[in-house]
């Protein structure tokens, strides 16, 4: 198994506060638009996300949440091993609001496409969006697209991305890993 440095920390630290300014130009002041990072891996992008908005822009009311969608995605049967579920987390209703999803990697887009099931039990967004820090373009199994993307990897089915989080594994970096 090899493994390759696609981002180090400080690109992926430029690449955040890039994220971060493309929301603002989006979204302003945030007064009507909520974060919610995919648990697991997004949760730690989306902190990340808010702490730049926080402390470099000022930015101080931005609700943040975390949705968990374990149960909601269509292969979530199909595998040997038993699910561990994570804890949703979102105090706020997203009715009429504009709703940033944020995840780590975009492969298929499964996901994703679990994550708009999921968070129609907390109300209607007006519009949703999609941020992620890696986006995998020939992998799509559904035609689901970032609306805010950090880097774009050509990665072959075989090959894994690996998105390292200081808060998580003590670094910081993203790996593409070949078997």
């Amino acid at each position: 198994m090899s493994q390759k440095i696609l981002l180090t920390a400080k690109e992926v630290t430029i690449i955040l506060n890039r994220l971060a300014c493309q929301l603002i130009e989006k979204h302003l002041d945030f007064s009507n638009t909520v974060l919610i990072g995919l648990q697991p891996r997004g949760k730690f992008l989306a902190q990340r996300i808010q702490h730049i908005l926080k402390t470099e822009y000022q930015l101080q009311n931005i609700p943040l949440g975390f949705l968990d969608i374990t149960f909601f995605r269509d292969d979530f049967r199909r595998g040997d091993k038993p699910l561990e579920a994570n804890k949703t987390q979102i105090d706020f209703l997203v009715e009429n609001k504009k709703v940033v999803f944020i995840d780590d990697v975009l492969y298929t887009g499964r996901s994703i496409n679990a994550a708009l099931t999921a968070i129609q039990s907390f109300g209607r967004p007006s519009e949703v969006e999609l941020l992620t820090l890696i986006d995998r373009r020939f992998s799509r199994h559904l035609p689901i697209q970032p609306d805010y993307r950090g880097r774009q990897v050509d990665a072959i089915n075989g090959e894994k991305v690996k998105v390292c989080w200081l808060e998580n594994e003590g670094e910081e970096g993203v790996y593409l890993i070949t078997n």
